[in-house]
């Protein structure tokens, strides 16, 4: 499956962009970037601090004929992008339930997911910020990034392009998991 790119400079949300692109559309997956985010969101409502120049994207696609709870492709999904972060940090990286990645005991990534019913399918949509090369000051929540982790700074279009590449090869095969074989991603 190929994820149809949109890039942008500066959105309010990748999110909301992302619901707004299969509402008025016929696309059924894609992957929306943008250099900058006005109004990232967080869990509960909560504001994503995007500061320029780490990665904020969303991605989306149809599930409706997928058998799984948002719960598990929450799971599924925190499971690939740490397999994305594995490529540029070998060390250990741990998931925090439901959707927090973290080194270090720190956050260096959030992941929130939204659902949407257009016409009876079902969409996901999978918002993730990475902190490439500054992390939010959070009382009580520790942050770091990958420029603090690595003194390395990130191509943000390679770790686009291997994001884009992990799932277009994973979607396919998501109607054939089941809780057995997720621990497996």
């Amino acid at each position: 499956m190929k994820l149809k790119r949109f890039n942008f400079k500066t959105v309010n949300s990748t999110n909301d962009l992302a619901i707004r692109i299969i509402r008025n559309s016929n696309n059924k997956a894609g992957i929306v970037i943008a250099d900058f985010q006005k109004k990232g969101k967080g869990r509960y409502g909560k504001k994503w601090i995007s500061y320029k120049g780490n990665l904020f994207v969303s991605i989306f696609f149809e599930i409706s004929k997928i058998n799984l709870s948002i719960e598990k492709i929450t799971k599924i999904n925190c499971l690939l992008i740490k397999k994305l972060l594995s490529y540029y940090y070998n060390k250990k990286i741990t998931i925090k339930k439901p959707n927090d990645i973290l080194i270090n005991k720190k956050k260096i990534c959030g992941v929130l997911h939204e659902q949407l019913i257009k016409s009876n399918q079902t969409f996901v949509v999978i918002g993730i910020g990475i902190n490439l090369v500054k992390s939010p000051h959070i009382s009580d929540y520790p942050t770091t990034n990958f420029l603090e982790l690595t003194n390395t700074k990130i191509d943000k279009k390679k770790i686009v392009i291997k994001l884009k590449n992990i799932y277009e090869k994973f979607i396919p095969k998501l109607n054939k998991l089941n809780l057995i074989n997720i621990s497996k991603i």
